[in-house]
């Protein structure tokens, strides 16, 4: 919250009200709850949203193209927050452009950090008119580093022949793989179902901590392991990368059978 503020001058984040994914009546409700008091509240702004959301599930290219034509209707930008931006392309099976200018986004933080590259990211504006204010923030931030040439060549190699492309679909195969072994396991619940490389499951408090004692090492999300009620369900994270080995997941697999 408190960068939001730095690179926007003053910027307040407004939440919208959903679960996964925002929805159109959840967006208009928020839209329309702005510029009510005036000099003295929040002034309406960009729309962000994230692909893959935060919980692993994907808007298809309708979702993305209801919520840009409402924001639209309003003269408000959208933007894309794309960290796992390839392995919800690689999962809709789409074109970058079906995804992004083409259903009305403005811009996108095209993400390499989340799918093999070492602390790299791109903005792309689909408004080149946008792009030089953007260079005088990224400088005010300190983030105009030296010897960028070494940054390019990992985002140039990364492109190169679909690389990108090929990683995300590892890291969905892996997760897909992942899911299929924990669906039959009782115990096992999911949040939310799984749509790129992230995955939700809920288990009781204590079923975690038999996991986490066998040689599980994972962490819970916005919960304490080892203080609360035995039988307190509890929801964990696991993402696959395009790294891991068939062999590391069935072992994790034969952990948690044993809970």
């Amino acid at each position: 919250m408190q960068c939001t503020r730095f690179f926007t001058g003053g910027a307040k984040l407004t939440l919208v009200k959903c679960d996964d994914k925002i929805t159109p009546d959840a967006l208009r409700a928020a839209i329309t709850a702005q510029e009510n008091r005036g000099v003295h509240g929040p002034q309406r702004g960009p729309l962000s949203l994230t692909q893959t959301t935060e919980m692993g599930t994907l808007y298809s290219l309708d979702e993305l193209r209801a919520l840009t034509e409402i924001t639209k209707s309003y003269g408000l930008p959208v933007h894309m927050d794309g960290a796992r931006f390839a392995n919800a392309l690689v999962s809709l099976e789409c074109s970058a452009a079906d995804m992004t200018w083409k259903s009305g986004i403005d811009a996108l933080s095209f993400g390499g950090t989340k799918n093999g590259l070492m602390g790299v990211e791109a903005v792309i504006f689909f408004d080149p008119k946008h792009a030089w204010e953007f260079k005088l923030r990224r400088k005010r931030s300190a983030h105009l580093f030296s010897k960028t040439r070494y940054l390019a060549a990992q985002m140039q190699g990364y492109l190169k022949n679909d690389l990108w492309l090929d990683l995300a679909r590892k890291a969905n195969a892996n997760a897909s793989y992942l899911a299929q072994g924990l669906r039959q396991m009782p115990l096992v619940r999911f949040a939310y179902e799984p749509q790129a490389n992230m995955i939700f499951i809920r288990l009781s408090r204590a079923d975690h901590q038999k996991a986490n004692q066998a040689g599980a090492g994972y962490s819970l999300r916005n919960s304490d392991l080892d203080n609360g009620p035995a039988d307190e369900i509890l929801t964990a994270r696991f993402v696959c990368d395009w790294s891991i080995e068939k062999d590391q997941i069935d072992k994790f697999l034969d952990i948690m059978r044993g809970i």
